[in-house]
């Protein structure tokens, strides 16, 4: 495994932890807060979908200037 390798390893196991836990504590937030608000609790769930995408966007235009 060289350097290249090794740091995108790294990367991916951090997205994938960070979200995995940010996943596994979604129901409890979203459960919050839809107590304050039905509109909110949605929005939290786009939010999170929004900020998965937009990991994997970041690193697809990181990738794609390296390779130019």
């Amino acid at each position: 495994m060289n350097r290249d390798t090794r740091n995108a390893a790294i990367a991916a196991i951090s997205i994938m932890i960070l979200f995995g836990l940010f996943a596994f504590y979604l129901p409890t937030i979203m459960l919050a807060a839809g107590k304050v608000s039905g509109i909110l609790a949605a929005f939290v769930a786009v939010l999170f979908i929004f900020a998965l995408f937009l990991v994997f966007w970041l690193r697809s235009r990181a990738q794609r200037r390296r390779g130019q």
